[in-house]
């Protein structure tokens, strides 16, 4: 999303009293969630859960955003499991536009950053994937191992590290909703 529109997003939940725009350092504006904020939080997540049950899993390459899905991965990352240690994992979506092919999470206990360009840190995990697999995966309708099974996600690195990417990466909210056959 670009500054102005999260801005002008900012400015409106303002007005609508969703958020309100408090104390800062000076550097960047920040904002909180007022009451009427906090009390609509329930019915966001209520919102999401019926959407997990009851539509469709099956979207089209237009329909999936590797932005959107990286940067929720990033805002889920258990980072006090990765036990003080500073790792990189690179993920390269071999279906997604060439701008926003490559992603690399930069993680270590006290920070996780987001990276579209190469950070300059060797990798220590590879994920090669579909942003749909991983788009699955992280909804919860299709494991890990599943997919790697399949052939549908290549994992590069140590096996120790390896094996627990699926620890750092808690999967969506709404991963464990099982969807409805409609």
């Amino acid at each position: 999303m670009s500054r102005s529109l999260l801005s002008k997003r900012l400015q409106e939940l303002e007005r609508a009293g969703v958020v309100q725009r408090v104390e800062s350092d000076g550097s960047h504006d920040r904002y909180a969630l007022t009451t009427a904020g906090m009390e609509l939080g329930p019915i966001v997540v209520q919102l999401g859960q019926w959407g997990k049950q009851w539509t469709r899993s099956d979207l089209s390459a237009r329909e999936l955003d590797p932005s959107l899905l990286m940067w929720d991965m990033r805002r889920r990352i258990d980072s006090p499991s990765l036990g003080g240690e500073k790792v990189v994992v690179y993920f390269l979506y071999h279906d997604a536009p060439m701008s926003r092919r490559q992603w690399w999470l930069v993680m270590d206990r006290d920070e996780i950053d987001l990276c579209l360009v190469d950070p300059g840190v060797a990798p220590d995990v590879r994920v090669m994937t579909t942003v749909n697999t991983m788009t699955g995966i992280w909804m919860g309708d299709i494991s890990f191992g599943a997919a790697v099974q399949k052939g549908d996600l290549q994992l590069e690195g140590p096996t120790k590290l390896r094996s627990r990417l699926p620890s750092w990466l808690k999967l969506s909210t709404f991963a464990d909703i099982e969807r409805q056959v409609v």
